[in-house]
């Protein structure tokens, strides 16, 4: 009987269809990086976007007195390092009517460094 061989095959094709894990990115380089957001956001204050301190773990459109569009108080996202790495990677599909007029980082790279540097900045 030939089962280990075929145990060994099942295993190998889990583990390889089994998501990456995120990619640990550098603050340093997301500091730089964040200076593209501050037009619209603060770590600290609503600007035209809201304040990102608090963001990790908070829900979507949960600033209190910020005016967010009606489909970011819908989406149901709270955010993490998953969500954030999706909606940075474009806002608009993740959430479709949002008014966020960011087109999106296309390097993921630049995306875990951006989450990397808001973790460390926002203190979570």
């Amino acid at each position: 009987m030939r089962v280990l061989p075929i145990l060994a095959v099942a295993l190998v094709a889990a583990a390889s269809s089994a998501p990456a894990p995120a990619a640990e990115g550098d603050p340093a380089r997301g500091e730089k990086l964040y200076e593209r957001c501050m037009g619209c956001h603060s770590i600290e204050r609503d600007r035209v976007g809201p304040r990102h301190r608090g963001l990790i773990g908070r829900r979507a459109g949960g600033v209190p007195g910020f005016a967010y569009s009606e489909a970011m108080k819908r989406s149901g996202i709270v955010w993490d390092a998953g969500t954030l790495d999706r909606f940075l990677g474009n806002p608009r599909a993740l959430v479709p009517g949002t008014r966020m007029g960011f087109a999106g980082i296309a390097d993921a790279s630049e995306r875990a460094d951006l989450i990397a540097y808001l973790k460390r900045a926002t203190g979570e």
